[in-house]
């Protein structure tokens, strides 16, 4: 991953003068939403790249041991070897950009990872995840723990409850809290957009979200009614561009939430490349949290390779 954002003194003037046009906003998202894909090699190229940023999520009450190792094979060797040998890519080039999973099973996806004697990033959620309800204390032991088991990258949670309420200094001191605990690994924040009221707090909370010290700021959860949707997406895109044109820090975007097709896929690549350029198009500073996504992609390059579908039996299960 990239050099982490340092983060900076919390700015309240900058965050109060924030104002989104939100019809703006939307008639921006309709041109992402008819956009026109890529097709044939130029497609299968494309959604090998969208493989490579992928967050591959497991995070269900259901987890086991096994289905974490599971997961993890998967993340190692995504698409079948002998699609990528037909399309002339070495497997080594493939993997997606992480394993995201609950800290219990940290060390499990660290052991898998190391038995399959490969390096992957292993991610982690945290902080009262996905409602963000428990207390301080314990949502920063939290983070602590899954580091000390392995994890590299810490997928935490806003407290909503700050942002809806404009408790910005009280936010930001949480978030540096979070940082500090996250010690050498990346942290991603998760602002829950579906439980945020306006465009203007959803830009406003990604800004302090970056002051204090985001290496990614992210869509979702997951598990909110509404979660990654391109009129979102842009107001955090324009909120990352301007804080790195302030301060020079580049900081990554995470969508994450319903992005279940390929087609999907590469439209957020497209919003990605015009709002925030080529330089964002990397592991370092894209990703998307997917469980059912990574299907489908290795679903449309099969139909590339052979000329047909095959039927999701046909491949490995993440």
């Amino acid at each position: 991953m990239s050099a982490r954002n340092p983060g900076i003194s919390l700015d309240l003037e900058w965050v109060s003068q924030v104002r989104v046009n939100t019809q703006a906003v939307l008639r921006r998202a309709q041109h992402y939403q008819a956009l026109k894909v890529p097709k044939e090699r130029w497609q299968a190229a494309w959604l090998l790249k969208a493989v490579t940023f992928i967050d591959l999520t497991t995070l269900s009450g259901d987890d086991t041991p096994s289905n974490v190792h599971r997961l993890c094979l998967k993340a190692i060797q995504p698409v079948r070897r002998d699609l990528l040998h037909k399309m002339n890519v070495q497997r080594e080039e493939v993997t997606t950009a992480a394993v995201c999973v609950y800290p219990a099973r940290v060390a499990d996806a660290v052991t898998a990872i190391k038995a399959a004697n490969a390096c992957l990033p292993v991610a982690s959620v945290a902080t009262g995840f996905p409602a963000g309800q428990t207390p301080l204390e314990t949502r920063v032991e939290e983070v602590v723990q899954a580091v000390a088991d392995g994890a590299t990258e810490i997928d935490i949670v806003i407290n909503r409850n700050l942002a809806l309420t404009g408790q910005w200094e009280a936010l930001y001191q949480e978030l540096c809290q979070f940082r500090s605990a996250c010690a050498d690994a990346h942290m991603k924040t998760i602002l829950a957009v579906g439980d945020l009221d306006t465009f203007t707090t959803v830009y406003k909370a990604s800004l302090v979200s970056m002051m204090a010290g985001s290496d990614f700021i992210k869509t979702s959860t997951g598990k909110e009614a509404v979660n990654a949707t391109f009129p979102v997406a842009i107001v955090m895109a324009r909120a990352i561009r301007d804080y790195y044109l302030s301060t020079g820090h580049r900081v990554g975007f995470k969508p994450a939430g319903g992005i279940r097709t390929a087609q999907e896929s590469l439209l957020w690549l497209a919003l990605i490349k015009e709002e925030l350029g080529s330089d964002w198009l990397s592991p370092h500073l894209f990703r998307i949290g997917a469980s059912s996504l990574l299907a489908d992609i290795e679903r449309q390059i099969y139909h590339h390779v052979t000329g047909h579908y095959a039927s999701y039996q046909e491949l490995p299960m993440a």
